[in-house]
């Protein structure tokens, strides 16, 4: 048996190791969506596809990497080799959806396979019928952008040239395709060389040893934390507005059953698959689940699969939370994934009230394509500003422009003044929304209001892709739901409300993209609140006039 104190090194190596790779992809990664927004994360699996390590990234993308590894593993079985380098994004292979690309490097130690270092980055265009990586108007994953079941990048340290150029002439804006693809191969290699000094140094006996102990004891800390939760069987329910053809109030149903330990989750009351692309994949539909219970448990609890080892899941194939191929899937990362996880997590405010809580905003993204008139380039730009208010929780109020919740990690907007310098665009205003956040005892997190002013020479194109303008984040436990997005596009001399699912939205020069997004829902009784911090919030900004009034227009 190994001792603590070598368990407790080697976990705390695996941890630094995920971080390393994260920050070299940060580091080396073209595009802003990845540099700059910080769409992607890093994980260290092991043979038997168990969840090991992962960075503090973006939680939806590690809950379903097993399926990934697995699906790599069906693939080649034997034909595994040191050297290699593997590439994935099909949601029905392992995958979230198609704008993830997830890079692998098996790590082999004695001539025996033992880990696999991971990259899952979120790429700013994957083919398709649209720019951006989103197509509203899709009704099978096929229009979505190039499918890429498990394939061999590397061969045995040789590169495969030949793939790298199919899969990049299949999507948009080359040159810094091929950049983020790099960096991620780069990335997933660190974490091979950090591991195998590990081994090294410790031995893979000890090494694996110890993981058992690692994985063991988070499924033990989560147990223990469950336990101490009241028993029964609860509900919740979590509602999207629209899937952008004509299926509306989608709604996701979680019954969960608190026994002792362990979690039941039941979702096969979900409404049945619908035609957009709000639909998840089943590695998607178990990501989401795991991220609910992992905002439930104690934080310093490690996340990998021991931790998952203490919830069940039943679901039901053909449902929006588990499509059948081929539907499209491509906004379910972030909508029905929230829906998911608020659905789990509104029903476990019956059973833990002290750990639960209020709604975050929803993603409501923008896809820009046009030319730059300094270098006549052209160029995709996404929005990731302006970004939603934070839930509130049971100690305090919601964060700022947090963002969505299935985006907590480091997902953020990207520097302001590097989106100016890249792109014609100028940020005329880029601040705190007042007013637009849920009231309780503690109130939920501000949104934002963006004014963006195109300083394009032409016509360029936008599309849409989100939730939130119908249901706003919701208010937990006697607090009020935020005021939900309003997104608007002034286009000369007119106004224009944009809508969460469209393509082909014609952008003039000088047009303004006029963008107010959701706060976080409340947490409490709004009476409750302290007339301090009620006098803060005045004083900052967050509210116009002190009032106690709950009462929201939208």
């Amino acid at each position: 048996m190994v001792d603590p104190v070598t368990v407790s090194v080697v976990t705390h190596r695996f941890e630094a190791i995920v971080e390393e790779m994260g920050e070299a992809m940060l580091r080396t990664a073209y595009s802003q969506i990845l540099n700059s927004s910080r769409d992607f994360s890093t994980a260290i699996l092991d043979r038997d596809a168990r969840l090991i390590a992962q960075a503090e990234h973006v939680p939806i993308h590690v809950g379903s990497l097993p399926w990934a590894v697995r699906a790599v593993i069906d693939q080649f079985g034997d034909r595994i080799r040191p050297g290699d380098v593997f590439l994935l994004n099909d949601p029905y292979h392992g995958g979230n959806h198609l704008p993830d690309l997830t890079a692998f490097v098996p790590i082999f130690h004695g001539g025996t396979l033992l880990f696999w270092a991971i990259n899952r980055a979120h790429q700013s265009d994957i083919g398709g019928s649209t720019h951006g990586a989103y197509n509203p108007a899709a009704t099978e994953i096929w229009q979505e952008g190039i499918r890429i079941t498990p394939l061999k990048l590397h061969d045995a340290g040789e590169i495969r040239d030949d793939v790298i150029t199919m899969i990049a002439t299949n999507v948009r804006h080359q040159d810094e395709f091929l950049g983020d693809l790099r960096a991620m191969v780069g990335s997933a290699h660190i974490g091979e060389r950090r591991v195998l000094a590990l081994l090294d140094e410790y031995g893979a006996d000890v090494v694996r040893e110890s993981i058992e102990t690692i994985l063991d004891s988070a499924e033990h800390e989560t147990r223990a934390c469950i336990a101490t939760w009241l028993d029964g069987t609860y509900t919740g329910e979590s509602v999207l507005d629209d899937d952008g053809h004509g299926a509306e109030d989608i709604h996701v149903r979680a019954t969960v059953t608190v026994a002792g330990d362990s979690l039941t989750v039941d979702l096969t009351d979900s409404h049945p698959q619908v035609t957009g692309f709000v639909n998840s994949s089943y590695p998607n539909m178990m990501s989401a689940v795991y991220m609910a219970l992992t905002f439930l448990v104690d934080p310093r609890t490690p996340k990998n699969s021991g931790t998952f080892r203490a919830v069940e899941v039943i679901a039901k194939e053909g449902t929006v939370v588990w499509a059948k191929a081929p539907a499209p899937v491509t906004l379910a990362t972030n909508h029905c994934a929230q829906e998911i996880a608020e659905s789990v997590i509104k029903a476990m405010s019956q059973a833990c009230p002290d750990r639960v809580i209020a709604g975050w905003g929803k993603r409501f993204r923008i896809a820009i394509k046009g030319v730059d008139p300094r270098t006549d380039r052209q160029f995709i730009w996404h929005l990731f500003h302006a970004r939603p208010g934070a839930g509130a929780s049971p100690i305090g109020d919601g964060w700022e422009t947090a963002g969505e919740g299935q985006a907590m990690g480091s997902s953020k907007f990207g520097s302001i003044e590097v989106a100016e310098t890249r792109f014609p665009l100028f940020f005329e205003q880029h601040e705190f929304r007042p007013d637009s956040f849920g009231d309780g005892e503690f109130r939920g997190g501000a949104g934002s209001v963006l004014r963006l002013v195109m300083e394009t020479a032409e016509p360029a194109v936008a599309n849409t892709a989100g939730e939130g303008v119908r249901h706003p984040s919701y208010g937990m436990l006697g607090g009020c739901d935020g005021l939900p997005h309003r997104y608007r596009l002034l286009s000369k001399g007119t106004e224009r409300f944009l809508k969460t699912k469209e393509i082909d939205v014609p952008v003039l020069p000088g047009d303004v993209f006029l963008v107010e997004s959701a706060g976080g829902g409340g947490f409490g009784p709004p009476e409750q609140r302290s007339p301090e911090a009620r006098t803060d919030d005045l004083r900052n900004g967050f509210v116009s006039a002190l009032t106690t009034d709950t009462s929201r227009e939208s």
